[in-house]
């Protein structure tokens, strides 16, 4: 990250001493526009191409900036460069406010969330044209004061515009590197898991939507200056974030470099075709290479180039976390537990309801996870113990209840409050972090988790875990590029990282061969003996019986049967709850009829 960030100021000094090269003032002016992209492409993609929430409203905020400083500095006599800071503040206080209502309704993603942003738009263009902030005739700055930065007018316009876009790349660099950009890149992959592993998932989408919002009203206040006269009509298009998202999605939205390169091809075209007066034409190429991109090139040019330039060797990350690969453990070391006394109860839920649009998943359900044990849960498909493990970590709300851990109560409260209280579960279909390398999915619930490390400890924590998980060879590969069984084990090591006092395993061995099964008992048994308890939900018969220490049987919701695993297994309504009641057929052998069984 140094590197980077030094290279960026390093070319942000070399671009300030353009305007004492004498050069004509042409040069300033196709500058300005290439850098005024740039800072507003990169502020868009901090929220939309970090988090994965597209915003059709970055106009607004754009405009906001550029009404604030015309209003402040044309009505009221305040200095130009003080308004920009008001312009930053308003923008971002309307897009904290916008992003905190609409950020609290989960239905509210992907297409629905761009159209509440593109009405924000409309909405704000027309409360400024019907007050006295526009009144229809548009706002003059001629009579503004420049303040003189350059040794002229137009050289001034483009410091200012250098200084706007290297703000926001050293911004949209930092937050890549920091705990921040790695949670923002789990809710673009999958926000319902980040939250469950600790990722405080609407702050840091009101964080990211009003660091965006205050970059665009920085820009939106310096063009304002720039144009010198300001209409709605000219300011609130649709035009303005069709053309920043077109940008970033060809440079590459997935990386902080990425906007700014294509920022630059796209303004630089533009301004060819339009100075040989082939401005349609210009438009028309613009979307050829929008179509073309998304077709051959997903990820943008930079993440094409950086696919084609190959990855670093796994011993650079290691390195870079500070653990070279050859001092990984084949074991990650035992944590000491919080002092108890085994055998207390860890884990009490108390008539545990919840229901979905009037299906009762869950009736009641009452039972005690006990500190250093293994339990199991196990009944029919259907039967709610999947469900159960959703509702314990807040994947899904409680309906009534109580659920405690710890002797806290965790019922009601949000996902990544119970994660930080040392609860980590695995998910029965793994779903890691698509975008995300082995190393960072491991990493994420490590900074987000009870222990809360900095970035450098949590890659360090992460290959101490994928190494204990036998994944260290794949730590810089992309969760696709596992099989079945790797990732199965990627979600042991994502969740083992968190340092849990219970985990909780949704049928981790579904889908393994019986060599894989085999592995994976072993691994429970190794995470079993370092003190962490574990409720395991599982349907392989031999396993439940080689590792739980009691089970507690559903069916239909409730709680049928718990005790010693051999002695519940051989229990009446056990059997008849798997394979039906049995009845005697014209020979006296037992035959089994299927009742009450749910997909």
């Amino acid at each position: 990250m140094r590197r980077s960030l030094l290279l960026v100021l390093l070319a942000g000094a070399l671009f300030a001493a353009v305007p004492y090269l004498s050069l004509p003032a042409y040069y300033e002016s196709v500058l300005y526009l290439v850098f005024h992209w740039i800072a507003l492409a990169t502020s868009w993609n901090l929220l939309s191409g970090y988090s994965g929430y597209f915003s059709f409203g970055h106009g607004a905020f754009f405009g906001i900036g550029i009404y604030t400083t015309a209003v402040l500095a044309s009505r009221f006599d305040v200095p130009f460069l003080w308004t920009l800071p008001a312009a930053a503040l308003l923008a971002a206080v309307v897009g904290a406010a916008l992003g905190a209502i609409a950020f609290r309704v989960k239905a509210v993603r992907g297409e629905l969330f761009a159209l509440l942003t593109l009405a924000a738009t409309f909405v704000v263009a027309t409360i400024v044209l019907n007050t006295p902030i526009d009144g229809g005739p548009g706002v003059y700055l001629s009579a503004v004061p420049m303040p003189e930065i350059g040794p002229t007018p137009s050289s001034s316009f483009y410091l200012l515009a250098l200084a706007a876009a290297v703000l926001t790349i050293v911004v949209a660099l930092l937050v890549y590197y920091a705990r921040f950009g790695l949670g923002l890149f789990a809710i673009h992959d999958d926000e319902d898991v980040a939250e469950v592993m600790g990722v405080p998932t609407f702050r840091y989408k009101v964080g990211a939507f009003a660091l965006s919002c205050a970059l665009a009203g920085v820009v939106g206040g310096i063009h304002a200056m720039f144009v010198s006269y300001v209409t709605t009509g000219d300011t609130f298009t649709v035009t303005l974030p069709l053309t920043v998202i077109l940008m970033s999605v060809l440079g590459g939205t997935r990386h902080w470099a990425g906007p700014a390169i294509g920022a630059t091809v796209i303004t630089l075209l533009l301004y060819s075709f339009t100075a040989g007066d082939s401005a349609v034409l210009g438009k028309a190429a613009m979307g050829v290479i929008l179509v073309s991109v998304i077709l051959f090139m997903p990820e943008g040019i930079l993440g094409y180039l950086l696919k084609k330039l190959g990855r670093k060797p796994e011993a650079g990350r290691a390195a870079q976390a500070g653990l070279p690969l050859s001092a990984v453990p084949a074991e990650a070391p035992p944590e000491a537990l919080p002092p108890a006394s085994a055998g207390e109860v860890l884990l009490r839920a108390s008539g545990v309801h919840k229901s979905f649009r009037g299906v009762q998943a869950l009736r009641g359900v009452s039972l005690e996870v006990r500190r250093g044990e293994i339990l199991g849960l196990l009944g029919p498909n259907g039967s709610g113990k999947s469900t159960f493990i959703n509702v314990v970590s807040g994947h899904f709300p409680v309906s009534a209840g109580e659920i405690q851990f710890g002797g806290r109560q965790i019922a009601g409260i949000e996902a990544h409050h119970i994660a930080r209280c040392g609860l980590s579960r695995t998910y029965q279909i793994p779903r890691p972090f698509a975008h995300l390398t082995v190393l960072d999915n491991v990493a994420l619930p490590a900074m987000f988790g009870a222990r809360q490390l900095d970035r450098a400890q949590a890659e360090r924590e992460a290959w101490r875990w994928l190494a204990f998980t036998g994944l260290t060879g794949r730590a810089r590969a992309l969760p696709d590029e596992l099989n079945l069984h790797q990732r199965k084990f990627l979600e042991f090591a994502r969740a083992l990282a968190a340092q849990p006092q219970l985990l909780m395993l949704d049928e981790v061995l579904s889908g393994l061969t019986p060599s894989e099964i085999d592995e994976a008992v072993a691994l429970i048994r190794r995470i079993r003996s370092q003190g962490t308890t574990i409720v395991f939900v599982e349907h392989v018969m031999r396993a439940v019986m080689a590792l739980c220490d009691r089970i507690v049987v559903f069916n239909q919701g409730e709680v049928l049967a718990e005790g010693v695993p051999a002695e519940v297994m051989t229990r009446p309504e056990v059997v008849s709850a798997y394979l039906g009641k049995p009845m005697a057929d014209e020979s006296g052998a037992p035959v089994f009829v299927a009742e009450g069984v749910h997909a």
